[in-house]
């Protein structure tokens, strides 16, 4: 009976060890997978992109498997917190707000916000935002800096990019400050729009990961590294984003 028991217990720690090691060799990322070129669902219902290629990379030189785990974008930091994920990657730009909450990797890439318009729309610069009603995505810099600059009674929020562009189209709000490399996708499917030429900020863009992994934020500082001084992630940014 002791033996029986004694081989019990040894194949319920094997099995234990065994999927603590097949979870560890697992790297999750979290994403919102309507911003492309960064994170967007292909053709195949696969999640692809720069944020998308960059972390398999990553997860590569790691020895890991990558997995995606597609949320809300507001979601993203309280998952990287709770452990849910182990790191988010969604064109994700670093502020001293973010910092407050969890920790962020070196750079990968430098993202613009711009403003999207009606064409023949009397706004023309940025100053001319003051007093409009104005589309953002839920959660990003364009909603921080726009609620900061232009109070909340004129930003309005939605949960996507596509929804605010809907909005705009809709007459809901009369222009959408959003990342440069989406918002030409967006003026390039939807006639009519057109992406005023002043920028409205220019930012970071990095991995957000646990304070309680500063392991992971080493190992992926590391790889970044590597992948930056080979030209890996120089290709998979000229991949979607072709010089002009």
């Amino acid at each position: 009976m002791k033996k029986l028991l004694a081989l019990v217990l040894a194949l319920v720690m094997l099995f234990t060890f065994a999927a603590c090691g097949s979870a560890e060799k697992t790297l999750v990322m979290g994403t919102n997978a309507t911003f492309p070129p960064y994170e967007f669902v292909d053709d195949n219902n696969n999640i692809v992109g720069i944020d998308a290629e960059i972390a398999a990379a990553v997860a590569e030189k790691l020895g890991k498997e990558l997995e995606i785990k597609d949320m809300e974008f507001d979601s993203l930091l309280t998952a990287v917190q709770s452990g849910s994920i182990d790191f988010a990657l969604a064109g994700m730009t670093v502020t001293d707000e973010r910092k407050l909450s969890v920790n962020f990797s070196d750079t990968y890439a430098t993202g613009i916000q711009v403003v999207i318009v009606p064409e023949g729309s009397a706004i023309k610069t940025v100053d001319d935002l003051e007093g409009k009603k104005i589309g953002v995505q839920t959660g990003t810099t364009g909603d921080i800096y726009c609620t900061d600059d232009f109070g909340q009674e004129n930003v309005k929020q939605y949960n996507n990019g596509a929804l605010a562009i809907a909005a705009l189209k809709n007459g809901q709000v009369d222009c959408v400050v959003i990342d440069n490399e989406p918002a030409k996708n967006f003026v390039k499917a939807n006639e009519g729009l057109v992406i005023l030429k002043t920028e409205y900020a220019v930012e970071d863009y990095a991995a957000a990961i646990s304070k309680d992994n500063e392991e992971l934020l080493n190992d992926f500082n590391q790889a970044l590294k590597e992948l930056k001084e080979d030209g890996t992630i120089d290709k998979i940014i000229a991949k979607y984003i072709p010089a002009e």
